[in-house]
């Protein structure tokens, strides 16, 4: 076979080095913003599905139905900041509040939670917390764009 490659192994005079630098450069930035979105949108799912694995008390389905609607309204939030950062920013400090509902809502939604109940809520709810505080402070911070896409 004939040898078809005419340039040496050194990619410094390809004429899109200095964009294909740029862009690698991009992606390598945007690594752990696209870890604290994912692990968003497994607090979500956790949360969704939290009253079926630590098994509430059934009789009283109120606060199954609140981790569920916002558990899947925070994975929907996790997975918004996934495929569209720059559209989504803002709705971290939306996850971050919810956390906080998260923690407080055992006693607001049933007047006697057990031990189980509590413990799960305020688990999730400060690791719900916590992340959309953290992509929050990436997009202050500069680590994303709020209103230019990627």
């Amino acid at each position: 076979m004939a040898d078809v490659s005419r340039h040496a192994g050194d990619l410094s005079q390809h004429p899109d080095v200095h964009e294909m630098r740029e862009r690698y450069a991009r992606l390598e930035a945007g690594r752990r913003e696209i870890a604290v979105d994912g692990l968003v949108l497994l607090a979500g799912l956790w949360c969704a599905i939290s009253a079926w694995t630590v098994h509430f008390n059934t009789t009283r389905p109120d606060l199954m139905i609140n981790n569920l609607i916002i558990g899947l309204t925070v994975a929907v939030i996790g997975l918004g900041l996934t495929m569209a950062p720059a559209r989504m920013a803002g709705l971290s400090w939306a996850a971050a509040a919810m956390g906080v509902w998260l923690i407080i809502s055992p006693w607001v939604v049933t007047r006697a939670p057990d031990a189980g109940m509590i413990a799960s809520n305020v688990a999730v709810g400060a690791v719900i917390c916590l992340l959309g505080l953290a992509a929050a402070g990436m997009v202050m911070r500069g680590g994303r764009a709020p209103t230019a896409a990627r």
